[in-house]
């Protein structure tokens, strides 16, 4: 069963949140992380702040051509992501926190994507393009995770 306007506005404001969580922690590791290890890592990071960024334009576009409110800071509930780890030199801390946040990404826009099957074309199509990307992140990642812990 399809959702409704008013659910499909929530859910893409969910997964606004999401990405502008993921900004923030995302600059925030790539400026924290310490260490010759930490390099590649943050490189990655410092990159995919942008696409993540443009991730949220999009949505928010969306949600007001659907009708809805961008909702501001204040109206947004954060932390429901792995926090950056204080120890500065914690790679791989930092890795699994990419991967978690990823996989949420990946897991909420597939609801999104079931939510407007055969009702909401366009949203179902952002939503399978912003999957992409961030199974593209995912995969990068995990690669990551092998390496540091092989």
């Amino acid at each position: 069963m399809a959702a409704s306007r008013e659910e499909i506005i929530q859910l893409l404001t969910t997964a606004y949140r999401m990405e502008l969580e993921t900004v923030m922690n995302y600059i925030s590791q790539s400026i924290n992380l310490d260490g010759v290890r930490a390099e590649e890592i943050k490189k990655s990071l410092a990159g995919d702040v942008a696409e993540e960024t443009m991730h949220a334009t999009l949505l928010g576009k969306r949600i007001k051509q659907l009708g809805g409110f961008i909702p501001g800071s204040a109206d947004l509930e954060f932390g429901s992501q792995i926090q950056p780890s204080k120890k500065t030199t914690d790679v791989v801390a930092a890795i699994k926190a990419v991967i978690d946040a990823e996989q949420k990404a990946c897991d909420h826009y597939k609801a999104v994507i079931r939510a407007t099957d055969g009702e909401d074309y366009v949203t179902q199509d952002l939503c399978i393009r912003l999957l992409s990307d961030e199974e593209e992140h995912l995969i990068l990642f995990q690669g990551f995770l092998k390496e540091y812990e092989g």
